[in-house]
């Protein structure tokens, strides 16, 4: 098994493993954590500072205090509001500032955050479900390609892993599988496809670092792959989560009238916005207070190889040695 790949050679890390960006759930501790661990750990902004209450600045200071090792960024740059446009920038700034050369873009069209990195150095990946997406991405310049499935957890793919390492791999870019990891077989048959390296999200939260609720993990310990569902009700766009009798109750579409908004081509990102800020705060809630309030709780395919709450060394550890 080959640990050495473009990959890592590009993230400067020791093993090609991502703990990828995640809305809620990604502390400093934990992204700290996947890096000193000899992989790759993902700052996602909004969990810096709206969750886990964190100045941008000192919540990156915060994890440089416990690891030296290198991390990443994840740049949401679908269109939104200007202010959080704005509050994008800034964030790109502050970390190449405070040193971070890696970035993972997802969601639109990367070439502003491009432009800001290349300067300075900076390495950017970013998120696709399919060739037609990753053909746009090599055509902005990217440096290599997160691969995301139809077993990964949050925003969903609707292809096998096997399809896209088969459609992405002429690109000649470094192509990390991202969803439905969640043991070493997992990440060694990855491998073994071609991929350059592995992200995962679900199994980091069920882990000893991770602040996510008890009842969150246990969630994901007791789910099985069969319990994961896909709803539209978080952001207006497939969204994998665990199958709670909460969801159960509210279900999984969206009504009539969101869905013809969802469908309209001119009013589809208004309703995608709506549901964005809406769910943001339910997310919260959720991850954070457990089963005391709305179960929206995001968890991939993988739940299927996860067994206990370890410490991120002991999981990159296993998957390595």
């Amino acid at each position: 098994m080959n640990l050495k790949t473009k990959f890592t050679e590009q993230a400067g890390i020791e093993y090609p493993i991502i703990c990828g960006a995640m809305y809620p759930c990604s502390n400093p501790e934990l992204v700290a954590a996947a890096s000193a661990a000899g992989g790759l750990g993902i700052v996602q902004p909004l969990s810096l500072t709206f969750v886990h209450k964190h100045d941008f600045r000192e919540g990156l200071k915060l994890i440089r205090s416990i690891t030296d090792k290198p991390i990443g960024l994840n740049v949401l740059v679908e269109k939104s509001s200007a202010q959080y446009q704005d509050m994008n920038k800034k964030w790109v700034d502050i970390a190449l500032e405070e040193g971070v050369k890696f970035f993972i873009t997802a969601l639109g069209n990367p070439t502003w955050v491009r432009d800001r990195i290349k300067p300075h150095g900076g390495i950017l990946y970013h998120d696709v479900v399919n060739k037609k997406w990753a053909q746009m991405a090599i055509d902005y310049g990217v440096d290599g390609l997160i691969a995301v499935n139809n077993r990964a957890g949050g925003h969903a793919g609707d292809q096998t892993p096997e399809q896209l390492i088969a459609d992405l791999k002429s690109f000649g870019k470094p192509v990390v599988c991202a969803g439905g990891i969640g043991d070493r077989a997992g990440f060694e048959k990855a491998l073994s496809l071609g991929f350059d390296g592995i992200q995962m999200g679900t199994r980091f939260i069920a882990t000893e670092e991770c602040t996510a609720h008890a009842d969150y993990k246990a969630a994901i310990l007791n789910a099985t792959g069969d319990d994961i569902i896909l709803t539209k009700k978080l952001s207006g766009v497939n969204v994998a989560v665990i199958n709670t009798s909460y969801m159960k109750r509210i279900g999984a579409n969206p009504g009539k009238l969101a869905q013809y908004f969802l469908d309209h081509p001119k009013l589809k990102h208004y309703m995608r916005l709506f549901y964005l800020l809406k769910s943001t705060l339910d997310l919260k809630k959720a991850a954070m207070q457990g089963e005391s309030f709305k179960d929206f709780w995001q968890a991939g395919k993988s739940v299927d190889g996860i067994e206990k709450i370890e410490s991120v060394k002991n999981i990159v550890q296993r998957f390595v040695s």
